[in-house]
């Protein structure tokens, strides 16, 4: 079921970034009054982030509805389910910290894109009954994305194909994180080595199975260099919206100080061939900054 706030008669891809605030953004395109909240004036520019902090636990009741107030009516958040679900009961023995995510939630669920299910890799296909059977538990009228990581799912063999069989069935998006372009750039800072060793270096296939896929991409700190690995994805942005789907684009890199110039850098190819497509609004730093960066 594709829930209606999602239904859209244009062509539509959200973008956003891992977090809503960062250091080196301040001076960027996060310029604000101190009285106007950060998510505010993030969601003047994007249509989404990728919201990593429930993952590690709920927040407040009052937080919820304060990012309810603070955010634009366009504006769509992509919660990872929590740990304790996806890691540490592995889809198992969780219904009460199910039904305790959904509700903390529940105020923000019109402005509400995909949840997502990030697994560990050493979740593997022995365990996809278990994948099944609690996909088929969740109320139908969310939009939700699956991320694994066990090597077998990525050799297109029966495995990944019972994945994908898997998730068609239940509408569900299979997230794909691009890392190619981190891996092979041979940077050995401290910043880049670190984001090697904690993301993961797996094939990728870029495949949709539901209304919404996710794509999460990450570049070496010089996000540059990554840009021929990312237009790609252009092409195969306009081919889903074409074919009626919404993709959902996450933007990444090293340390994510420069994650915004790369977003807008994706914004500008795409929108090059579907104008507005992705609710995106250019800052004034960034427009200065045109003419030198690309």
């Amino acid at each position: 079921m594709i829930p209606s706030n999602l239904s859209n008669a244009s062509p539509r891809c959200y973008i956003g970034l891992t977090q809503w605030q960062h250091a080196a953004w301040q001076d960027n395109f996060l310029e604000r009054n101190s009285h106007i909240h950060v998510l505010n004036a993030y969601s003047r520019h994007f249509s989404s982030v990728e919201g990593n902090s429930t993952f590690y636990g709920l927040p407040k009741q009052s937080t919820v509805e304060q990012w309810y107030t603070e955010s634009s009516d366009q504006f769509r958040f992509c919660f990872k389910f929590p740990q304790k679900i996806s890691h540490q009961r592995q889809l198992t023995h969780c219904k009460n910290e199910t039904q305790q995510f959904f509700e903390r939630l529940a105020p923000l669920q019109e402005k509400l894109g995909l949840l997502c299910i990030q697994l560990p890799a050493a979740f593997g296909p022995d365990s996809l009954n278990d994948l099944e059977n609690y996909l088929k538990s969740l109320p139908a009228d969310w939009q939700y994305a699956v991320e694994i990581r066990h090597p077998e799912f990525f050799q297109k063999g029966n495995a990944e194909q019972r994945l994908n069989q898997l998730l068609v069935s239940q509408n569900c998006n299979r997230i794909s994180f691009d890392t190619r372009s981190l891996f092979a750039h041979p940077a050995e800072d401290a910043v880049s080595l670190k984001a090697k060793e904690h993301k993961p270096q797996l094939p990728v296939h870029a495949i949709s199975t539901g209304h919404s896929p996710m794509i999460r991409f990450i570049t070496p700190l010089d996000w540059q260099w990554g840009a021929p690995y990312l237009d790609p994805w252009v092409s195969k942005a306009i081919t889903w919206m074409q074919a009626g789907k919404t993709p959902y684009f996450f933007f990444h890199t090293p340390d994510n100080a420069e994650a915004p110039q790369l977003a807008a850098y994706f914004v500008e190819k795409l929108e090059g061939t579907l104008p507005s497509c992705c609710l995106f609004t250019p800052w004034q730093e960034q427009n200065r900054q045109q003419d030198t960066l690309f």
